[in-house]
C-alpha cells in the first residue's frame, strides 16, 4: 500500500518521440500565459499582484508538469482560483497571509490524492458544474468592469455591482477605449490566423498604443526582475481560521478545476489520466508557489487545449512553458510595468465570456425542473456568496432532488395472482389463487425509496390473504436500509400467518441480504425462487394446496412502480 502511494510522487516520464510538438507547445503556451498571469495577478488585489501571478505560473506550471498525472496539462493561475484569492485578500488583515492559505491548499490537495479523492470527480452533477462555471464567468466580468473604465478593481462582485453608478459617472474614455480595442483584437485575430496568440498580440498592441499616444490610464507599475524569494511570515493565532477556510476552498476548487480539465484532455486525446497523481502534482506545485509568493492555480483548460493543438503530448511542454516565463521575468520586466490595467481587464473579460457554459444555459428551459433549480441556485450562490458554498449546496440539492425523483417513481402496487400476467406458466390451487398477491418491485430499494416500498407493502392487508410473491427481477440494488425494510415486512406478515416468497432475486441483493444475515434468519432459503412459476409451485407445497388449476396468462401485466 505504501509503495503504491509513493508512486504518486514519482516524476512523469518524458517521451522523446514527441519532442518537436512539446517544444512548440511549451513556447506557444508560455507566450499565451504571460498576459493571463499578469492579469490574474493584478485582479487578485495583492500589492505587487502582477509578479505573484507570474511566480504562480512559473512555479506551479513547472512542478505540475513534472509530477502531475495528465501529460499535456498546462497549469497556472486560473479564473476560479483567482476569485477565491481575491476574496481572501479583500477581507484579510494581512493580505500576505494568502500565501499560507495557498500552502495549506496544496497540502490538502496532496492528501486528497493520497486518499483517492480524484476518482469522485465523475459524481459531480452536470448542472452543478454548469452553474459554477457560468458564475465564475459572471464574477470575472463584474470584477473587470471598474478597471475597464479606469478605476480600481473592487474586492468582490457584490461590491462591484453596487459601485457601478459611481464608475459610470466618471469614465476614463482612454481606458475604456483601450479595453474595447483589446477585446475586439482578441476576437478578430483568430479569424485571420488561429496560430497567432491573440491575447499576447492584444497585450503588446494595446500597450504600444497607450505609450505612443501617451494615454493617461492606470498601469501595472514596477515589477521585480529577479527570481522569487521565500516569502512566508508566521501569522498570528487570530488569522488561522480565515487561512484554514481559504486553504480548504482553494484545495477543493483547485482539485475540481484541474480534474475537470483532465477529463476534457482524455476526451480530446483518447487517453486516460491518473486523477490521484494529478492532485498530488497540483498540490506540490501550489505548496511551493505559496512559499515563494505565487498565486494559487490549477490545470488551465484553454492553455492545455492550445498545447495539444500545437503538438504538445508530455509534461515537457509545461516545463518549457515555465522556462519561457522565467526568461521573460528576468529580461522583460521593465516593459511589463508599462501595461495598462484596462488592457489586462479586456483580456480577462474575454476569459470570463469563454468560461460561461452557453450550452447549459441554452438548454436550461428544456432541462428537467430539478436540474434547472440546481443550476440557478449554484449560479446565484457563486456570484453572491462564495464558490465552495455554491458547489456544496448544489451537490446536496442535486442529490436530494435525485432521491426524491427515485422515491416518487419506485412505488410498488399489488394485485391478486389471477388478475396478473404470469410471465412463466405456473399453476396454483383454484381456491388459493384469489388470496395470493403479487408485488412487482421495480427499481433500487435503498434508503431513498425504502419508505415508499414499506407503504406499498402495507397495502397487503386483506383478511383472506394467504401468501405474497414479491417479484425482484427489476431490483438491481438493495442497500442496508432497503434490506431491513424488506425483512421487517416479511416478519410482520409471518405474524399474520401470511407466507412471503421472493422470485427473480438478482445476485447483488442476495449478497447484501446474506451479509446482513437477513437470509436465512428472516427470509429462509426455501422462500427464494428463480422464476414466478417456481414460486407458484413452491407456494403449492408450502400451503398444502390440492386440486390444482391452470392459470391462463392475461394480455398484459399492469404497470407496477413508476
Amino acid at each position: 500500500m505504501i509503495k503504491e502511494k509513493l508512486k504518486l510522487f514519482a516524476p512523469m516520464k518524458f517521451e522523446p518521440k514527441g519532442l518537436r510538438g512539446d517544444i512548440f507547445g511549451g513556447l506557444t503556451t508560455g507566450v499565451v500565459a504571460l498576459p493571463l498571469a499578469l492579469a490574474f495577478g493584478v485582479s487578485s488585489g495583492l500589492e505587487g499582484g502582477a509578479q505573484a501571478g507570474l511566480y504562480g505560473a512559473i512555479i506551479l506550471g513547472f512542478i505540475a508538469a513534472i509530477f502531475a498525472g495528465t501529460k499535456p496539462q498546462v497549469s497556472g493561475p486560473t479564473g476560479p482560483m483567482t476569485v477565491v484569492a481575491a476574496a481572501f485578500v479583500a477581507t484579510a488583515d494581512d493580505p500576505r497571509h494568502l500565501f499560507w492559505a495557498v500552502v495549506l491548499g496544496g497540502l490538502l490537495q496532496i492528501c486528497f490524492g493520497l486518499v483517492g479523492f480524484g476518482h469522485y470527480i465523475r459524481y459531480v452533477p452536470r448542472p452543478v458544474i454548469s452553474g459554477f462555471m457560468t458564475g465564475i464567468g459572471v464574477i470575472i466580468f463584474c470584477l473587470q468592469f471598474q478597471p475597464m473604465v479606469g478605476h480600481q478593481s473592487r474586492p468582490g462582485p457584490v461590491k462591484a455591482i453596487m459601485d457601478l453608478p459611481e464608475a459610470l459617472s466618471s469614465i476614463n474614455a482612454q481606458a475604456l477605449g483601450l479595453g474595447i480595442f483589446v477585446i475586439a483584437l482578441i476576437y478578430l485575430i483568430p479569424r485571420i490566423s488561429k496560430s497567432i496568440p491573440a491575447a499576447l498580440v492584444a497585450l503588446i498592441v494595446g500597450t504600444v498604443v497607450s505609450e505612443m499616444w501617451r494615454f493617461d490610464v492606470p498601469k501595472i507599475g514596477s515589477l521585480p526582475s529577479g527570481l522569487p524569494k521565500f516569502s512566508l511570515s508566521l501569522p498570528g493565532a487570530d488569522a488561522m481560521v480565515p487561512i484554514l477556510m481559504a486553504g480548504l476552498s482553494l484545495a477543493i476548487l483547485g482539485s475540481l478545476d484541474s480534474l475537470l480539465g483532465s477529463v476534457v484532455v482524455d476526451q480530446v486525446t483518447n487517453t486516460r489520466h491518473d486523477s490521484d497523481k494529478e492532485l498530488v502534482g497540483q498540490g506540490m506545485g501550489n505548496m511551493v508557489a505559496g512559499m515563494f509568493g505565487g498565486l494559487p492555480g490549477a490545470g488551465a483548460t484553454m492553455r492545455t487545449l492550445l498545447n495539444i493543438r500545437v503538438g504538445g503530448t508530455t509534461g515537457l511542454s509545461g516545463v518549457l512553458h515555465s522556462t519561457l516565463l522565467t526568461a521573460i521575468l528576468l529580461g522583460l520586466s521593465k516593459y511589463a510595468s508599462l501595461i495598462p490595467l484596462s488592457v489586462l481587464a479586456g483580456i480577462l473579460v474575454t476569459v470570463g465570456i469563454g468560461i460561461i457554459d452557453y450550452k447549459g444555459l441554452h438548454l436550461l428551459p428544456k432541462a428537467p425542473r430539478a436540474d434547472q433549480i440546481v443550476l440557478v441556485l449554484v449560479l446565484t450562490l457563486t456570484v453572491f456568496v462564495d464558490l465552495i458554498t455554491a458547489v456544496q449546496m448544489g451537490f446536496l440539492l442535486a442529490t436530494l432532488l435525485f432521491l426524491k425523483n427515485l422515491s416518487d417513481r419506485e412505488i410498488t402496487r399489488s394485485g391478486s395472482l389471477t388478475s396478473m400476467v404470469v410471465a412463466e406458466e405456473g399453476s396454483l390451487s383454484r381456491n388459493l389463487a384469489e388470496n395470493v398477491q403479487v408485488i412487482q418491485a421495480d427499481g433500487a430499494i435503498f434508503f431513498g425509496t425504502s419508505e415508499a416500498f414499506a407503504e406499498a407493502f402495507d397495502e397487503s392487508d386483506s383478511p383472506e390473504l394467504r401468501a405474497i410473491i414479491i417479484r425482484m427481477t427489476r431490483v438491481p440494488v438493495v442497500d442496508q436500509t432497503g434490506a431491513f425494510a424488506l425483512s421487517e415486512f416479511v416478519e410482520r406478515m409471518a405474524k399474520r400467518n401470511v407466507v412471503v416468497v421472493l422470485s427473480g432475486l438478482p445476485e447483488l441483493p442476495v449478497k447484501v441480504m446474506r451479509d446482513l444475515e437477513i437470509i436465512p434468519n428472516s427470509i429462509p432459503e426455501d422462500s427464494i425462487y428463480e422464476t414466478l412459476a417456481e414460486a407458484v409451485v413452491g407456494l403449492n407445497a408450502k400451503l398444502g394446496a390440492e386440486g390444482e388449476a391452470e392459470l391462463v396468462p392475461q394480455p398484459y401485466l399492469p404497470k407496477v412502480g413508476g
